[in-house]
């Protein structure tokens, strides 16, 4: 099937409960900039489209940028720059993920096997690197300066949470705080920077610019929480992905921050063997899961997510009720209830 037809189908087809109102509030401009995204990704160059069809196509919830257009909404805006600069806000994710694989050395995402996996890492990075060059194409053909800043500092910091993730990867004396700054960059602040140009390219007052920032910021923080504690949980399996995907790469995540703090030496030993060592066996994830639960580790991290999922809406109180801001708080709502 066409890219354009598939990414039309995805635009179109059902989404879970919870996302299903806002999915369908921005369907038509998702459409168009699915458009869009197939037209920045054509290259003389056959394997750029090719690749960067793979990962496209592979669906996902496309939330960062129905952020973007329902940000726009949510300000009154009538125009059409929401669309290519939600364009952008994908290529920068797509970009992310293509380089995430390869650092993760992942074989398989959203079920199916990565591109990395299929044509090898050198392909994926040079291709990412040609979708964040499309995302600057996107936001200098927008023309806004305060455009250009949001979204070039927050590629920056995406590239420095990564970093910073490496450097705490596989070290079990890594706290609270490091693991916090690195989803901070990481994932919320994507999310940020695709509620606040909403508000900038309907000129509103820069309170509700930093209003929307704060509003992505926690629900970004509380998104990855989520998928934190769900590496942990059989319900991974319904989201096409793996369960202990980050316990086999060594990450240290919120939950298994607070296992650690509160581990006792044969605990702490078992933790430092199996991510700082990366000698894992048999059994060695299913013993995990239970000192997470019994450390109510995971219990814990989706209390943490509940909280900035309350921030996250409480963002948005200065805004005008209806259909798209009860569409944002529901998908609030639907990022803390997916782990149910």
């Amino acid at each position: 099937m066409a890219l354009a037809a598939e990414l039309d189908k995805l635009a179109k087809g059902p989404a879970r409960a919870g996302l299903e109102p806002l999915s369908s509030l921005v369907a038509d401009d998702l459409q168009a900039v699915n458009r869009l995204v197939v037209q920045h990704m054509h290259s003389p160059v056959a394997l750029i489209p090719q690749l960067a069809s793979h990962i496209v196509a592979a669906g996902g919830k496309r939330l960062r940028p129905m952020l973007t257009l329902a940000s726009a909404r949510l300000c009154g805006y009538q125009g059409e720059r929401h669309l290519g600069l939600a364009a952008c806000v994908e290529f920068i994710h797509t970009a992310t993920l293509l380089h995430d694989d390869v650092v993760d050395a992942s074989d398989l995402r959203r079920g199916l096997a990565t591109a990395n996996a299929v044509w090898g890492n050198k392909p994926s990075v040079l291709v990412g690197d040609f979708l964040f060059s499309r995302a600057f194409q996107l936001m200098v053909a927008d023309g806004s300066l305060d455009v250009l800043r949001i979204l070039s500092n927050a590629s920056a910091v995406i590239a420095e949470g990564e970093v910073l993730q490496l450097m705490t990867a596989n070290d079990t004396t890594s706290d609270e705080a490091a693991y916090m700054q690195v989803i901070e960059a990481k994932t919320a602040a994507l999310f940020a920077a695709a509620c606040r140009i909403g508000a900038v390219v309907a000129d509103r007052p820069t309170a509700e610019e930093a209003a929307l920032e704060r509003f992505g910021s926690g629900f970004g923080i509380a998104f990855q929480l989520v998928d934190d504690v769900l590496d942990y949980s059989a319900l991974q399996a319904e989201l096409g992905k793996a369960v202990g995907d980050d316990f086999r790469d060594g990450k240290i995540t919120l939950p298994v921050v607070l296992a650690i703090q509160r581990s006792d030496a044969n605990e702490r030993a078992f933790w430092q063997r199996c991510l700082e060592d990366q000698d894992q066996r048999g059994g060695d994830l299913e013993q995990a899961i239970e000192i997470l639960q019994r450390r109510e580790a995971l219990a814990d991290a989706m209390a943490r997510a509940r909280d900035y999922a309350t921030s996250a809406r409480q963002a948005l109180e200065g805004f005008a009720d209806g259909t798209v801001k009860s569409a944002l708080l529901e998908v609030v709502d639907f990022c803390v209830d997916r782990a149910y």
